[in-house]
């Protein structure tokens, strides 16, 4: 994997993380366009760059952090189905990962899905409004949703915070803090697994890679909150019919897809 690779896979990643649009997706998308085959590296790579995307969320709530311990006890109430469901089911979750098929529905589904979402879901427009306990584990049960690939972690805890009638931010802004606990988690095992791999030479790439995933994260967060309170969830909601629709027809041409997230 070139510098150049590394730096485009980690703008993907660092734009779709935290929107409703599915990062496995576009990983699948663009690893093709750039031609990037499939190894240990590149699996590990794509793991890793998790971590720059995170310090975005750490930094940009880092007061939240710090208000209290209850936000701690939520996140962790939250965390608890996904973390239970991806123990017990992680053989045939890994499994599904490389199944483009699966992707390309769920985006579809998915995008149809959001074009609705509004309409269905009636919602607050308090944006102080608290996050009971009971809330956030319904909330975290529907990460369990996303672990099916192309669903989006992020388009599904946020439509969870909608049922439970939180406004369009506070459920957003609910879901990135969650992904703290939970991306750590999903990516500091998958890490454990592949430590032998990280040497001098590939250092750098991945430095490299999380400092451009970080800062696009960032910048896509800030972005994100604001159109979102604005426009809700249409723009996303057609975006990822197109996707489900283009990764289809390559896969009715023949064209090989292969993501390096297995």
């Amino acid at each position: 994997m070139s510098y150049f690779e590394a730096i485009i896979i980690a703008i993907v990643q660092g734009i779709t993380e935290f929107l409703p649009i599915s990062s496995t997706g576009h990983m699948i998308i663009i690893q093709s366009v750039l031609g990037v085959k499939y190894s240990e590296f590149t699996n590990l790579f794509a793991v890793s760059i998790h971590f720059g995307t995170i310090l975005s969320v750490v930094i940009l709530y880092w007061k939240q952090f710090f208000k209290s311990l209850t936000l701690y006890y939520k996140l962790f109430i939250a965390f608890l189905p996904a973390a239970f469901a991806g123990f017990l089911l992680d053989d045939y979750i890994s499994s599904t990962l490389g199944n483009v098929f699966v992707v390309a529905v769920s985006l579809l589904v998915g995008g149809v899905f959001l074009l609705f979402v509004d309409k269905w879901f009636s919602h607050s427009d308090d944006d102080n409004k608290e996050i009971s306990y009971p809330s956030a584990f319904k909330i975290g049960l529907f990460q369990i949703i996303a672990m099916i690939p192309g669903v989006s972690r992020s388009a599904a805890t946020i439509v969870g915070g909608m049922t439970q009638k939180l406004s369009r931010k506070k459920a957003a802004e609910f879901s990135f803090l969650l992904a703290v606990p939970t991306i750590l988690a999903a990516s500091g095992y998958k890490l454990l697994k592949s430590y032998k791999l990280i040497c001098v030479e590939n250092v750098n790439i991945i430095i490299v890679g999380n400092i451009v995933a970080f800062i696009i994260a960032f910048i896509a967060i800030k972005t994100f909150i604001g159109y979102l309170q604005k426009h809700g969830f249409k723009l996303f909601g057609y975006y990822r019919i197109i996707l489900g629709i283009i990764i289809l027809i390559f896969l009715v041409f023949g064209i090989q897809l292969k993501t390096g997230l297995d």
